[in-house]
């Protein structure tokens, strides 16, 4: 275990032998799961902070209580020998965590027996099987050993046929191309792992125009008597945030007692003492003080099975134990605040108008952006801001055009439609901000939203959508407009205002550069002002330049710049402790105003969260992904992505109408019913399939821009002609391929569409090439030929002649 604990990213899943005893598996035979037994999974993850431990303990549903009680007592023996840091859960067959399931990519398979029945680990090349796996899921796949029986089918799941050598998918004629995908990779992993690449793979996607793999079916199962049964829904639940969180506490008779609900405060959590988090029955949080006792410590499962069963909650429910210092991210985002030992605040900090310190400017320098796209993400920049801006206000419910002389001045009482044109890879791409003041009206904002998707419309529905409420302007937004944008409280820039400017105003000026400047109007009074800032104040004589003592060069030479868009009169600079009498009447005489020494923002420790956006079992539900990757954006999905500074919905090309639809009413929703006690106003952006910004793609790892380019039938057909050099099964090649089998290079390459064999698809020639052939020509495998990007494809097939 040891060594183990020292792996990254390492997955070291132990079962229980008869005695009790931890036994390791081998790493081929990760994700199958034995129903009668137990299993310990020490999970290691590498970060920029160190080590991230979790160890989870599995219990099969015909486990005997003695391994689960041996389970629970080894998980308690590790955390200590890893020194209190791992997170601990417990995890019940067929109620994984999410967590749990994504260590397993391609699946996770339950096989009947265990100990017991003469268990025995999964052996390569192995080919005595029969067994039919019952495949659900889209993100996560759990793969159930099932009856071999036409009983056990439905209309609506994957099912795989394993007899060894031979592995069929049977794909319900009312699954998706995300659960086919997914079977598909799971009857992959088998074919590789388990029979080190020497079975074949069969697809089943129509019955008719599969005989031959029917008639293998139909040996093994017998004729099917009857129709299929109808499809049966995934079970789900809504998404766990909008259950009510509760912390509970335990007196000296261990009597637990309810202390506090959501929205919870840090503070609530006691050293000395052991909590219970209850997410409303979903999931059970034990956090553990790092002054309680060692037997409140050791007690953890314990005490947190005791509460479910005290609650009447399902024994499937799951448990996560976390140590005081430890936390998990997952258990942090349910506080309002969490701040780390060396922050000065912690998660939700909203900066409010002269109320805090200042935040230190971090430059950076935007010519990495694309070079380096978790840095995109990070400074929330699409691009150098160096595109084509064009602002429209609307008027009367339609868009009329602003005077470029006056953009980047944004009036509270409009709404705005900004549209921003930019080239990235010789590529267009377009983003429309939609800008919407605090004091317009209802059908103006409605009419922005409508205007927007009709100018989306007219640019093909490529264009990035991004939400921004009056204040709370994205990064990239700033930038746009280098340093010239401003907010005024109020009024309308439209030409017939008949509203009378003030005669004093107050402008608050933040920012260092281009990139990061904002000047917003605030209350004309001496409160308004903070010592860390550089502030404008407006009157019909003169324009006053205040420097705080805290201010910067960099800031009071932008505010120079500012200072004459917003008056054209007489500029006078002021600097704090010196102002003249006149400055001081214009504010309405003297008032105490934040003066706070400046501290460096703290790092914000938020860890991004994929949810999926599905109406598919009947009602609107939202599902977490965790250990999210790009693979996990399905084309008929719409996801939602937390970023904690936005949010963002990616819509697939092939989503239906109604998700697309409650896409921005649910993560609305989403920001209401978030246990932190989120800021309503967090922009919402959305974002199409094929058209992602880099500040979307830069929260994933590896982002290929070419990976739709390849079908699921382009996976299968990759898949399917590695059975070409085998002939031991030539009923399942025949019947996969449709009478397609492999051909010599001779009568592929250099022919044009007349000299090609009958059949052969002309766009697809490599297709049809032997596996030795293949790699003989390309260097590589065909699945690692189609992993490569489209153009890399088309490049290597020109020149063999196979284009």
């Amino acid at each position: 275990l040891v060594p183990g604990s020292t792996e990254v990213n390492g997955k070291i899943p132990l079962d229980f032998s008869g005695k009790m005893k931890m036994v390791p598996i081998p790493e081929k035979a990760y994700g199958g799961f034995f129903e009668g037994d137990c299993y310990i999974i020490l999970y290691n993850k590498k970060t920029s902070n160190g080590f991230i431990t979790d160890l989870h303990y599995w219990i099969g549903k015909d486990s005997t209580q003695d391994e689960q009680g041996a389970a629970a007592f080894y998980v308690t023996q590790m955390d200590d020998m890893l020194g209190g840091s791992p997170v601990q859960h417990r995890e019940v067959e067929g109620h994984e965590s999410e967590a749990f399931k994504s260590y397993f990519k391609s699946g996770i398979i339950y096989k009947k027996g265990g100990v017991a029945s003469g268990f025995k680990h999964v052996e390569t090349n192995m080919y005595n099987i029969r067994r039919l796996l019952h495949v659900k899921g889209k993100k996560h796949v759990s793969a159930t050993e099932v009856e071999l029986s036409w009983d056990s089918f439905n209309e609506g799941d994957v099912f795989l046929l394993d007899l060894g050598k031979v592995l069929i998918q049977w794909n319900g004629p009312d699954c998706n191309i995300a659960e086919k995908s997914r079977g598909l990779a799971l009857a992959r992993s088998i074919r590789d792992d388990e029979r080190g690449g020497r079975a074949q793979i069969g697809i089943i996607d129509n019955e008719k125009d599969s005989p031959d793999l029917m008639q293998i079916m139909k040996t093994v199962l017998g004729e099917r008597r009857g129709a299929l049964r109808a499809a049966t829904p995934d079970e789900k639940a809504d998404e766990l945030q909008k259950a009510n969180v509760r912390v509970y506490e335990k007196d000296d008779n261990l009597v637990v007692q309810e202390i506090a609900t959501r929205p919870l405060t840090q503070d609530l959590l006691q050293h000395e003492d052991c909590h219970i988090l209850d997410q409303g029955g979903f999931k059970i949080y034990v956090w553990r003080g790092k002054d309680s006792s060692k037997e409140e410590k050791r007690a953890a499962f314990s005490r947190a099975v005791g509460f479910i069963q005290a609650k009447g909650y399902s024994a499937t429910t799951n448990v996560e134990v976390v140590n005081d210092g430890a936390e998990s991210a997952m258990f942090k985002q349910l506080f309002k605040r969490w701040t780390e030992k060396e922050e000065t605040q912690g998660l939700g900090k909203v900066y409010t108008t002269s109320k805090i310190a200042k935040v230190e400017q971090v430059k950076f320098d935007v010519s990495q952006l694309h070079a380096r796209p978790e840095l995109a993400a990070e400074q929330r920049m699409a691009d150098d801001a160096s595109g084509k801006v064009e602002v429209w206000r609307i008027e009367d419910l339609h868009m009329q055009p602003v005077d470029p002389r006056t953009y980047g001045q944004f009036y509270g009482g409009d709404c705005y439609l900004v549209l921003y044109t930019y080239l990235t890879s010789g590529r267009t791409h377009y983003i429309i901000y939609m800008w919407q003041g605090r004091h317009a009206s209802v059908d103006e904002i409605t009419a922005c939203a409508f205007n927007a998707v009709e100018l989306d419309k007219k640019y093909g529905n490529e264009p990035v959508q991004v939400r921004v409420t009056m204040g709370r302007e994205p990064q990239h937004f700033l930038a746009i407009f280098k340093g010239s944008l401003i907010i005024y409280e109020g009024g309308t820039s439209r030409a017939q205002n008949n509203e009378p400017e003030p005669v004093v105003r107050l402008f608050q000026v933040r920012g260092t550069d281009e990139i990061n400047t904002k000047t917003i109007e605030v209350p004309a009074r001496a409160s308004s002002l903070n010592s860390n800032d550089v502030f404008l104040l407006t009157t019909n004589q003169v324009c006053y330049l205040w420097c705080g003592k805290g201010c910067s060069g960099d800031e009071r030479e932008m505010a120079k710049i500012v200072a004459n868009i917003v008056s054209k009169r007489d500029k006078q600079t002021v600097l704090e402790g010196q102002e003249p009498v006149e400055f001081w009447a214009a504010l309405g005489g003297k008032a105490p105003y934040a003066s706070d020494k400046r501290f460096q923002e703290p790092t914000v420790r938020y860890q991004p969260r994929l949810f999926e956006c599905s109406n598919q079992t009947g009602r609107f539900i939202m599902t977490e992904v965790v250990g999210f990757c790009q693979d996990d954006l399905d084309e008929d999905d719409v996801m939602l992505l937390d970023t904690w500074e936005e949010i963002f919905l990616w819509i697939g090309k092939t989503s239906n109408t109604y998700e697309r639809n409650e896409a921005i009413s649910s993560a609305k929703d989403y920001l209401k019913t978030h246990p932190a006690g989120r800021d309503l106003a967090t922009p919402i952006i959305m974002v199409k399939q094929g058209y992602e910004p880099l500040t979307f793609t830069g929260w994933f790892s590896a982002w290929d821009p070419y990976k739709w380019s390849v079908s699921y039938w382009e996976i299968c057909v990759s898949c399917l002609t590695s059975n070409y050099q085998n002939n031991n099964a030539p009923s399942v090649v025949s019947a996969v391929t449709n009478g397609n089998g492999a051909y010599p290079r001779e009568v592929l390459i250099n022919k044009t569409v007349d000299e090609l064999p009958e059949g052969v698809d002309p766009a697809k020639k490599e297709y049809y090439l032997s596996d030795a052939d293949f790699h003989d020509i390309f260097g590589r495998s065909k699945d690692e030929f189609y992993q490569m990007p489209r153009w890399k494809q088309q490049n290597e097939k020109k020149q063999h002649g196979l284009f």
